[in-house]
C-alpha cells in the first residue's frame, strides 16, 4: 500500500478524521486539526508538495465541495487530482488518468461512500496503454 497523505479544511475535518481512524495504516495527517475556519489552499499545497516529494505516495484532500481543493492541487505540475463522488469515478481516475490525489466534497458524500472511494482509489492500478500517452500530454507545455 502506498503512503497516504491526507489533508482537509474545516469543512472536511470530520470526514478526514473518520478516514484516518478507519484506514489507520500508512496515513499521514497534514491538517487541519479542528473545525475552526481555515484556508483550504494552505492544506492543498502542503499535501501536493508531500506527494511530489515522496515516491510511491498518494493524497486525499477534503473540503466542503471538493472544488477548491481540486483547483488548487491541479495547479502543481505532476499532480493529477480528481474530484470523486462515487467508486466508479475513483476507479476511472486511476485507470485512465493515473490520478495521484483523490478529492472529496464532504458536504456531498457519505462517510461510507467516501471510504469506498478511497479504498477503490488505492486498489486500482493505472491501465497505461493509450492512457499513458494522454497522461503524458497533461504536463506538456504548448
Amino acid at each position: 500500500m502506498p503512503l497516504i497523505f491526507i489533508a482537509s479544511d474545516h469543512a472536511g475535518f470530520e470526514l478526514k478524521q473518520y478516514l484516518i481512524e478507519t484506514l489507520k495504516e500508512n496515513i499521514r495527517d497534514l491538517g487541519t486539526y479542528s473545525t475552526e475556519s481555515c484556508d483550504y489552499p494552505i492544506y492543498a499545497n502542503k499535501l501536493t508538495e508531500a506527494v511530489l516529494n515522496n515516491a510511491n505516495s498518494v493524497g486525499v484532500l477534503i473540503c466542503g465541495s471538493g472544488v477548491g481543493m481540486s483547483i488548487t492541487a491541479n495547479r502543481k505540475k505532476g499532480i493529477r487530482a480528481e474530484l470523486c463522488a462515487n467508486e466508479e469515478i475513483a476507479a476511472l481516475s486511476r485507470q485512465h488518468n493515473d490520478a495521484n490525489v483523490l478529492v472529496l466534497g464532504a458536504r456531498f458524500i457519505s462517510k461510507e461512500c467516501a471510504l469506498r472511494c478511497v479504498r477503490t482509489f488505492l486498489q486500482t492500478p493505472f491501465e497505461g496503454g493509450r492512457h499513458a500517452r494522454r497522461v503524458g500530454l497533461i504536463d506538456k507545455d504548448y
